[in-house]
């Protein structure tokens, strides 16, 4: 606006120059010349739209004039509008002169904002008191009514009603205590189906295979809970909770015997999957990167198969959860490599003919 101000101005001071050597006569029939066009815009125009800079421009020309005068000039607006542009005009430059401070306390640094909504959104049952005081325990000073207006102005319920926890995050808390488990058919090439049974740990991630079948009968499935329960006896296994669906083929034997064991039975809800989604996950892995790859001719291969991917799924296979460490091998200490080396010796081990892969360094 300023810099078209004084383009304006420039502009007015180079007309009024050019008017200096004009005679009275010359410049009446200008003035009449104008002021005809200027009823003839009136005519075709509705209602003419001025910038803050033109109305700038109209009061500083116009205010010197007496109202009388004022009223007697042919003008696209009226009179009392100049004069309203013109006291606008002063009022804006005395705020812009003589603004008052700001007053209060200083606005609360935004690295300490931050941090407020980070501990809102870890810890659902803390009220603006609590994390008040955790924000005093880390030695930041700030009133706690800056806490509860932090949390307002995102939106942040209070603690009551954050406090409702959802399926993930109690997955997420008890992973060291749960076990899943999970049914899951595939096919040979005679056509033939098979069903394989299977149990993850959610905190390893580690899976067990414990047995595939034709036929997966009640009896079945109870002989391979007992084999589970003394494989969590020989790993001193701290599990207290088994995930399973509402498959007819887990009976009320099997609940029974593994509630004797201590082990409590969680059933899923009727078509949600998700409530079992890591068992679900490892399911879907197996098949895109063993079942789908490989031609399963009978039972017999089937369990060979199971068997070589169950243990590069827990001795080898990167995990995301596990910081790409594998559930039964963590991560080898990171290796310093010399500048000059731009080769690296590392050797494959091919698995069921070279379906699986795994990598290591050369001896």
């Amino acid at each position: 606006m300023l810099l078209r101000l004084a383009y304006l101005a420039a502009t007015n001071t180079i007309a009024l120059l050019r008017l200096l050597p004009m005679s009275d006569r010359e410049k009446d029939i200008e003035i009449l010349a104008l002021r005809h066009q200027l009823l003839v815009l009136q005519r075709q125009v509705g209602k003419p739209v001025f910038t803050e800079t033109d109305r700038a421009m109209l009061a500083g020309l116009l205010h010197h004039l007496p109202t009388d005068k004022l009223r007697r000039l042919l003008l696209l607006v009226r009179p009392n509008t100049v004069l309203r542009w013109h006291r606008d005009l002063l009022k804006r430059r005395h705020a812009a002169t003589c603004a008052p401070k700001r007053r209060g306390r200083p606005p609360t640094v935004r690295s300490v904002r931050a941090l407020v909504l980070r501990l809102a959104r870890e810890n659902s049952s803390w009220g603006y008191r609590r994390i008040h005081g955790e924000l005093a325990a880390l030695g930041i000073k700030v009133a706690a009514s800056t806490v509860w207006e932090v949390l307002r102005e995102h939106g942040i319920p209070p603690a009551p009603e954050r406090q409702s926890t959802n399926w993930a995050d109690f997955l997420r808390g008890q992973a060291d205590a749960l076990l899943a488990c999970d049914l899951f058919e595939t096919r040979t090439l005679t056509g033939a189906r098979l069903y394989v049974f299977a149990v993850i740990e959610h905190a390893t991630r580690r899976v067990r295979i414990l047995g595939t079948t034709a036929h997966p009968t009640a009896d079945w499935i109870v002989q391979l809970g007992r084999n589970l329960l003394m494989d969590l006896e020989d790993a001193s296994s701290r599990a207290r909770f088994l995930i399973r669906d509402r498959d007819s083929k887990f009976t009320a034997a099997f609940d029974a015997l593994l509630t004797d064991a201590g082990l409590t039975v969680i059933t899923t809800g009727i078509r949600i999957p998700r409530m079992n989604s890591i068992m679900e996950r490892w399911i879907q892995t197996c098949r895109r990167e063993l079942l789908d790859r490989t031609l399963i001719w009978n039972q017999r291969h089937l369990v060979h198969a199971l068997r070589e991917f169950e243990t590069h799924y827990n001795e080898h296979r990167p995990h995301r959860t596990l910081q790409q460490a594998a559930p039964l091998r963590p991560l080898p200490e990171p290796v310093n490599l010399p500048a000059h080396i731009t080769q690296l010796e590392v050797r494959r081990r091919d698995r069921l003919g070279g379906i699986l892969h795994e990598y290591q360094h050369a001896a």
